[in-house]
């Protein structure tokens, strides 16, 4: 419904142009992201497996792996088949609601993502800190409270930022996002009405989750150094730091990545527009395709598991 000032009231459908400025190579463009999300899938669901059928491998540490494997997928799946139709298809229209869903889905799986990484830092610190009291604090019972406060945590701090949208923003400038999937600024800022409220509201929440997360995460590790450095024995604090190299890479290049994005997209007004894009979708798409790679090389368990079971397909007689 257009208004005289030629805003449209409650739009019913969204139009997402993919990368602005890249239209006519995004069909290439779109290669190399479908490469990274199948390998992603495919990746993190072979660590699933192997962490549900490896008895040896039911200990907290590849328990929070296992949890990040399907955040993994969940976060890419939310964002790629999407995408992916944006640019080879051209399917860009998507109801109101559903670019809602899509926005809330992503944003709650970042933030869970954010808090499985928090947990796996904090699982390592008593391990190598207090590894007498590991078994007894990382119980099973600790396990499942962590996994449902995590992904509470997610889904309530975001759900205010979808209702403030749905329920304050009335009049659109237009119904075309440009951006390749539906994200929290890029449909704030179709708005004709005062949306400072909203910006607060989305610092808030991005700060109140990474803030607290990146806090404890660093302080961590920061004690891990420091106990680690103090061991009598070269090859014990090899050892011991040698667990927490996978960690820490996952730990760098989620934030970092994340950061850049983020304030990219906030405070960048100089940067190119295709540029926001790509960072923000590499942004979800890279860590759930280096993560599988990452632990799959770094930990030896998973890293040995994977070729038995390439030995034996090769040679199933033996």
């Amino acid at each position: 419904m257009l208004r005289p000032n030629g805003s449209v009231f409650t739009p019913s459908v969204l139009t997402l142009i993919g990368i602005p400025g890249l239209e006519s190579v995004q069909c290439w463009i779109g290669i190399p992201f479908c490469f990274m999300y199948l390998m992603a899938v495919i990746g993190n669901t072979l660590i699933l497996v192997i962490i549900k059928y490896e008895n040896s491998l039911h200990s907290p540490m590849y328990i929070f792996l296992a949890m990040l494997g399907a955040t993994d997928i969940a976060l890419s799946t939310c964002i790629l088949p999407r995408m992916l139709g944006i640019f080879w298809f051209h399917l860009t229209e998507i109801s109101f609601d559903a670019c809602l869903l899509q926005m809330w889905l992503i944003h709650s799986f970042q933030a869970t993502e954010s808090g499985v990484l928090l947990a796996m830092a904090l699982d390592r610190y008593v391990a190598i800190c207090n590894p007498l009291r590991h078994a007894s604090i990382f119980s099973q019972k600790l396990l499942t409270h962590i996994g449902i406060g995590v992904i509470l945590r997610a889904v309530v701090l975001v759900a205010p930022c979808i209702v403030l949208i749905k329920y304050r923003l009335k009049f659109y400038r237009t119904t075309v996002i440009s951006h390749s999937y539906c994200e929290h600024m890029a449909i704030v800022k179709l708005a004709t009405e005062d949306i400072r409220i909203n910006k607060i509201l989305g610092l808030f929440v991005a700060f109140t989750i990474l803030g607290f997360d990146i806090s404890f995460i660093t302080l961590s590790y920061f004690q891990i150094f420091v106990t680690v450095f103090q061991l009598p024995q070269k090859e014990a604090r090899l050892k011991a730091f040698n667990t927490c190299i996978a960690h820490i890479c996952v730990f760098l290049q989620f934030y970092l990545l994340g950061f850049f994005s983020f304030f990219t997209h906030r405070f960048g007004s100089h940067i190119p527009p295709y540029v926001h894009i790509l960072l923000s979708s590499l942004y979800l798409l890279v860590p759930p395709f280096l993560n599988p790679i990452v632990y799959g090389v770094k930990t030896k368990q998973i890293r040995d598991r994977v070729l038995k079971m390439i030995c034996s397909k090769r040679h199933p007689d033996h």
